[in-house]
Parts: C-alpha cells; structure tokens; sequence
C-alpha cells in the first residue's frame, strides 16, 4: 500500500472524504513515515491528543516506515554512531536537542522512574484529555533552508462506555528553524507562504507562517467501547485492568505481536514491538500508576535501550530519555532506501510521566536524507495529560 493509500485508510470514518489541507497532509506524510508512534490508528477510532498509540485520531497520521530491525522506542531507529551528543539542527530548528548520550544503566534509571511512576494520584473522571503539539521539519523547495512545522492537537476520550471522543487541531505555522534558515528565508522576502518537499510527492506542498483556525471533531466510539490500539482496539475497562506485574504486562502485550510493525506488514524484533507499544501506553493512555510503573520496568528489561540524561525537548523542558535505534526502509521511487532513525521517549524521573517523543536522525537515509545526523527530525511534546470532568472541544 502506498503512502496516499494508508492516509486514507488511517483518516477517521466520521470525516468523510472531505479535502484534506495541504499543512496537515504535509505533516501527516512526513511524521507518518517516521512511524514515531507505537499504536496503529485504525479507521474509525478517533485518536484522543498526540496518541503514540491511540487508535485513529482528531488528526489522521498512519506510519508508512518499514521497520527493519531495532528495540524499544515509538517508532524507528538504529546503528551508527552520530550519538545525540553531536551538535543537532534539531536545537534550532525545532527547539529540541538530543541532548548528551550519557552511558549509565538504563535499568536502574528505568526502575526509579517506575517507582515515581508508582505514585502518582489516580482520579477518573468524565473524560481522559490530552494536549500535544506536534513539530516536523521540512526542506523548502529551491529555498536551500528548513521550515518546522508545528499544529497543536487535544483528545477526550470518555471513561464510560457509548459516548464519543473528541478531538481538536490547530496549524500553528511553520517558522524558519535556525537562525541561519530565518537569514535564507529573509533574503527570500519573508515570503508568508513556501513551499515545502514532501518525501514521495513530486509537487512541494504550500504552508503558510500564519497559524490557521481551530478544527473540532467527534465520533462514536467504534462498537460502543473501543477507545484506544494498543496491539489490538481496547476498551477503558481492559486499559484500566492492564496487569500491574511487568511479565505478566509483556505477555499480554505480546498476545498482539505477529511479527512485524504496529503500522506496517514488515518483520519487527519483539522487542522492537513493545518498545513501540509501550511508549505510547506511557504518553498518552489513562493507565494506573502501577500498570504505567510496570511499563516502565518491563522497558528495563529490554537488552537494545539505552537511557540519556539531561535530554531537551521542544518546549524547552529538561528530561531523561529511553532510546532505541532502529533501521527504516521504505520505498521511494524504483528501489527501497533506508536509514536509522533514533525512537526517543523523554520523562520526567521526578513523576514518571512523559514529556516527548522525538525521532533523531542517526544515519541519513530514505525520506530524512537531507538532514544531519543529531537532528530532531520530528517531535510530538506533551503538554497535559489526565482526567478532567470539562466539557470536550470547550
């Protein structure tokens, strides 16, 4: 299936086939084939807020990167050593920073960010809200500079059963990504719309500097009860009766693992898998404290992390990171091309709770091959995520 296809078949049922802007189908093309999201948005499901994992969504983005090999994370990465200590366009460009990759044990920093985890108060109410603002770069046509991209999305998803989600997004506006881009992009006029490449298009999608109007969205939860993928559509009730144990976490979690991609038919590790899966469980999805602390020792015992301290992300905020890299491949014109990509969630060991999810280029390739090793080349930052009685789209 190509690109085209798989955003269709990702975008929500109760869209329709109105026309699609071409900010939001830029951003969905390119972060979509950066896969930086462990939960596959079936058609149909609205995808509550930034949604490592949830099932459809306000927006609709669907990954199209072919995990080839890798461990943990969102999304894809791998090999090679342009470590995030290497100076990043990702600091400039979209305010983010791979920040030093600082060798300690994982393990341990993973177990104490459970026990934080742990601790954390729990108070259901009327809906689970969640607000992000996602960040993808872009190369302007014939401008020899990059643009970010930025659009801020909330969810709410219903705690009881028969009600409907909703889901609001807003275009930011792209913006130069360093100050040596601002200085391209004034002697190009300042122009208040470019036109950006969009990997797998032949014609440069045109986004505007200017942030575009709000769009509020809703739907009926598919049959009634399904609210968020995590391997497989899940109900409030199953996410809230996730096992607390971390084996017995990974072995339900695997009872979905067939051996390829959350978004994709292409081979994936199971370790690879779960770092996906459960990156998106820790981002986004109304877990107890316990289940989202077994999460995070279930990450401890996966032999490919890594853990990073003092990692940046785009709104400035300071965290520690669990890494994994993973090798993409996908295919552009008449042959498959391929590069890895670094999956990166950013926490706060204080709470346990998430902060980020970037992809970092590691080794240029495929659709990132016009960016350095060290860039942030796409991020989604958490802004809120927790039980709220306010009414949804108010």
């Amino acid at each position: 299936m190509n690109p085209i296809d798989q955003l269709r078949a990702a975008r929500p049922a109760h869209l329709g086939d109105v026309p699609v802007d071409e900010r939001t189908r830029a951003a969905e093309l390119s972060h979509a084939m950066a896969g930086p999201r462990p939960a596959r948005r079936r058609r149909g499901i609205v995808r509550p807020a930034w949604g490592l994992s949830l099932a459809g969504a306000a927006t609709a983005v669907t990954a199209v990167a072919v995990v080839v090999s890798g461990t943990g994370g969102t999304t894809p990465r791998a090999p090679a050593d342009p470590h995030p200590g290497t100076p990043s366009v990702a600091s400039s460009v979209a305010q983010g920073s791979p920040g030093p990759q600082v060798r300690l044990s994982a393990r341990d920093i993973l177990l104490a960010a459970a026990k934080q985890a742990d601790r954390q108060p729990d108070e259901p109410a009327a809906y689970w809200h969640t607000a992000s603002v996602r960040r993808t770069l872009f190369k302007v046509e014939g401008g020899g500079y990059t643009v970010v991209d930025q659009e801020r999305s909330e969810g709410w998803t219903p705690y009881a059963p028969g009600g409907q989600q909703w889901g609001r997004s807003q275009p930011l506006g792209v913006r130069p990504a360093g100050p040596d881009d601002e200085a391209a992009w004034r002697q190009a006029g300042s122009p208040e719309e470019v036109g950006v490449l969009v990997p797998g298009k032949k014609v440069a999608a045109k986004l505007s500097t200017a942030p575009g109007a709000a769009r509020t969205s809703h739907a009926d939860l598919v049959e009634g009860d399904k609210v968020f993928w995590l391997g497989r559509n899940v109900t409030m009730k199953d996410l809230r009766g996730l096992p607390s144990d971390p084996a017995a976490l990974r072995a339900w979690l695997l009872r979905s693992y067939e051996g390829h991609g959350t978004e994709s038919s292409d081979p994936q590790s199971a370790d690879a898998w779960l770092f996906d899966v459960t990156a998106g469980l820790i981002t986004d999805m109304p877990v107890t404290p316990q289940v989202r602390g077994a999460a995070f020792r279930m990450l401890a015992d996966l032999d490919a992390v890594e853990v990073a301290e003092d990692v940046t992300d785009a709104e400035g905020r300071t965290g520690t990171a669990v890494t994994i890299d993973e090798r993409t491949k996908v295919k552009a014109t008449d042959k498959d091309v391929s590069g890895v990509l670094r999956k990166r969630l950013i926490f706060d060991r204080a709470t346990g709770g998430a902060l980020a999810y970037e992809n970092v280029v590691v080794q240029p390739g495929g659709l990132f091959a016009d960016f350095a090793p060290g860039t942030v080349w796409n991020s989604d930052v958490v802004l809120e995520a927790g039980w709220t009685d306010d009414k949804p789209g108010s």
